[in-house]
């Protein structure tokens, strides 16, 4: 199952060719996909605030950057609080290659043209990553601390998705 959703989040974000893990991660690999998920969308929204001009956007990577900061900051208290060491593995690999292009490839763009590229991205990216938490890294996790925490993620990300999706109207 895990291998189908991180397919259609490559597929989402231009990304085909992922490598992929073909069981239910386990509770340390959860919380590794988990803040890696967030660590990219904080690099993207640093990109943003940087790049852009448009007031929307800029206001929306910040508050992206103080969100995602904070979950993270959550999910590295519990972990530490479990005695729980976040396990890398290819799920995480191939969500920080795919954030690694597509930082690169807007990078290349300017102007409207990043703005628009950028929110696009922002709403591919938060239904990709939700219908992950929903789907499958909730239902897989084994600690209640960690399912509660992703739990209270989905509910913050799906407001994101639909913020990006309001921001995104204006470049249509």
């Amino acid at each position: 199952m895990i291998k189908h959703i991180i397919l259609a989040a490559a597929f989402a974000l231009g990304l085909v060719g992922a490598a992929v893990a073909a069981d239910a991660p386990t509770d340390p690999q959860i919380a590794h996909i988990a803040y890696t998920a967030g660590q990219i969308d904080i690099t993207a929204a640093e990109q943003a605030i940087k790049k852009s001009k448009n007031a929307d956007i800029v206001a929306f990577a910040k508050q992206m950057e103080a969100d995602h900061k904070a979950v993270n900051d959550q999910a590295l208290a519990l972990v530490k609080k479990l005695g729980v060491t976040p396990e890398d593995n290819p799920t995480s690999q191939a969500l920080s290659k795919a954030g690694a292009d597509k930082l690169a490839e807007l990078d290349k763009l300017d102007g409207a043209a990043f703005d628009k590229a950028y929110i696009d991205n922002e709403v591919a990216y938060h239904k990709t990553v939700n219908g992950a938490l929903s789907t499958l890294l909730i239902p897989s996790a084994k600690n209640a601390e960690l399912k509660a925490l992703l739990q209270t993620g989905l509910t913050l990300f799906t407001e994101h998705q639909h913020h990006a999706e309001m921001v995104a109207e204006n470049f249509k």
